[in-house]
């Protein structure tokens, strides 16, 4: 992610953001499904990890997580939690060959421009081990726009996100469907993918 615009709203609502996430942990559905299928003291990056709060969610189950966030504040959150390694990182600076066990993308690459989604796709693949666990989640829908706080989303269609899915190598083996209330106080629909390297 590299929209200003979108990099100093996270910035700004970084405590307000933190409470929002904080509540939506523990009603979370897809995070018991990512953490049961990982084998045991797997390392996991959590990319675009905001606050922290998934990443702790994980690393308190006995991983080891490395957090990214494009926003200093986000990583200065992320770092208070127990078990959690977090570092500045926009998406195009994910780099290695086999290193994640796992990789948790949840709501953050929705702020990735549509052209350079295949390159961040193939780069988190490079980056999984063969057979290492893929979770992705976006708003649903289609073209770009920005909320009314200014944050920048890309919007895609389940077809669209399988489709960019499988040219990168993954095989996607479930999803997820639902709405909920964003920062911004308006509810949009979502879609979630569950895959592997």
């Amino acid at each position: 992610m590299s929209d200003d615009e979108t990099l100093k709203t996270y910035a700004a609502k970084a405590d307000t953001y933190a409470e929002l996430v904080s509540a939506s942990v523990e009603k979370d559905a897809m995070l018991p499904a990512f953490l049961a299928a990982l084998p045991a003291k797997s390392h996991v990056l959590d990319l675009g990890c905001g606050p922290g709060h998934f990443a702790a969610a994980i690393a308190a189950n006995g991983h080891r997580v490395t957090a990214t966030d494009a926003v200093q504040e986000m990583v200065d959150l992320a770092s208070q939690h127990d078990g959690v390694t977090a570092r500045l990182a926009r998406f195009d600076q994910i780099s290695g060959l086999d290193v994640y066990d796992g990789v948790w993308a949840n709501f953050s690459l929705l702020h990735a421009a549509r052209d350079d989604m295949p390159t961040h796709l193939a780069a988190l693949h490079r980056a999984l081990k063969p057979q290492g666990l893929f979770h992705i989640a976006l708003k649903s829908g289609t073209g770009s726009k920005r909320d009314g706080l200014g944050r920048l989303y890309t919007y895609y269609t389940e077809e669209e996100l399988t489709e960019l899915l499988m040219q990168a190598g993954f095989t996607v083996t479930g999803t997820d469907r639902g709405s909920d209330t964003g920062l911004d106080g308006v509810r949009a629909d979502w879609i979630a993918v569950a895959a592997h390297g």
